[in-house]
């Protein structure tokens, strides 16, 4: 059974390691909740293992220690899940904060009972896969193994409901994939592992053994259950993020021919991007080094800028009706494409460089202007 759950906190830490996002990326609460569920479920399983149950319990040489230390961690993750779900459905800031607060402070609340409780218990006989069922009437745990599974079905019931609402609205593609994985994994998870343990302790209150629901059925349907709701609640974000690489990567290569226009015409020579970088890096890092590439050579360019040429295409624009915000990136179009053949050795006359220059023009825009200008450019700022 250890191989089971630790297979399945290996495959939850791997999907907290993939939803890492790049450090310059703001950082969003629904990306950290994501993150912080994944950890928790990874920890959670750790700790349940039979034998990371064995090693703690030998460690701090308290006899079923690991006990409350597996079901707090449930019900950290039973409350991550909430607040995850919070999240997602999103809407104003103080809601969302308000709401937060209350899972915490119910589920905070839980655990600490859950520790109180077992502190008072008698459970001396170390119990690593059945202490469910064999404490379940022994005085103090009966209510902490009671505690923990009201509030892990709580979270469960409270998550489908909610799961079932949206399904009946008009969700599509990823939304909709996801909200079915997470119905179908909360109920593997409910019927399971909730339902499974909830049987055999009540059955042993009753005089009866269905200890194999909880020893045999409940954990390996959690861990499964766990990584069906798990990927319902990442895949909806990873397809987000496949579309951003995506565009990335369409950035990426709309700019190859600006970068090939630039980086011989600077006056320190600028380092190649796509060379040094680590080959998993993603099309977002490598777009991200390629436009502070460009950017610096540009700003490197700006003593062979013409300002009159700049002034003229802003006049040209607003002659032509243009906005002032486009007239003005017409004439930094203008003055950095001039300047472009002036590095060259193509420019006619001394230039006169803006006393100040900043880079504000979208560089895919003035990449397919130096593109079309190809032919007409010499040979050193053609896109090649």
């Amino acid at each position: 059974m250890s191989l089971v759950v630790y297979m399945a906190s290996l495959l939850l830490a791997v999907a907290a390691v993939m939803l890492r996002r790049p450090r310059r990326t703001p950082r969003s609460p629904l990306s950290l909740a994501t993150r912080a569920t994944a950890c928790i479920a990874a920890v959670c399983f750790f700790w349940s293992a039979p034998v990371t149950l064995a090693a703690v319990n030998h460690a701090t040489g308290i006899p079923n220690v690991g006990a409350p230390l597996t079901y707090g961690s449930i019900s950290a993750l039973s409350c991550s899940l909430i607040i995850l779900l919070i999240h997602w459905r999103g809407g104003p800031q103080e809601r969302i904060r308000r709401m937060t607060r209350m899972a915490v402070a119910v589920y905070g609340t839980l655990i600490v009972a859950i520790v109180v409780l077992f502190s008072l218990a008698d459970a001396r006989t170390e119990r690593l896969t059945d202490l469910d069922t064999y404490y379940a009437n022994t005085p103090y745990m009966r209510e902490m193994i009671a505690l923990y599974l009201m509030g892990h079905l709580a979270s469960t019931i409270v998550l489908s409901a909610v799961c079932l609402k949206w399904a009946r609205d008009e969700v599509t593609g990823l939304l909709r994939l996801g909200l079915r994985l997470i119905l179908a994994g909360l109920l593997l998870d409910a019927l399971g592992f909730t339902l499974a343990k909830v049987t055999a302790v009540v059955a042993r209150w009753l005089g009866y053994d269905l200890d194999f629901l909880s020893t045999t059925v409940a954990p390996p349907a959690a861990a499964l259950g766990a990584l069906i709701y798990s990927a319902g609640f990442v895949l909806p974000r990873l397809g987000s993020a496949a579309a951003v690489e995506r565009q990335s990567l369409a950035t990426y290569r709309a700019l190859r021919p600006l970068w090939s226009a630039v980086k011989d015409l600077a006056a320190t020579p600028v380092a190649e991007p796509a060379w040094w970088q680590p080959w998993w890096h993603l099309p977002s890092n490598r777009l991200y080094l390629l436009e502070a590439n460009i950017r610096d050579a540009l700003l490197q360019l700006t003593a062979h800028f013409d300002q009159r040429v700049g002034h003229a295409a802003y006049a040209a624009a607003v002659e032509r009706g243009e906005e002032r915000e486009r007239a003005r990136i017409a004439a930094e179009k203008a003055m950095i494409i001039d300047g472009l053949r002036r590095a060259s050795g193509q420019g006619d006359g001394p230039a006169d460089p803006p006393e100040k220059f900043r880079v504000t023009i979208d560089l895919v825009e003035l990449a397919h202007a130096v593109h079309r200008l190809g032919e007409a450019a010499p040979d050193q700022v053609r896109a090649r």
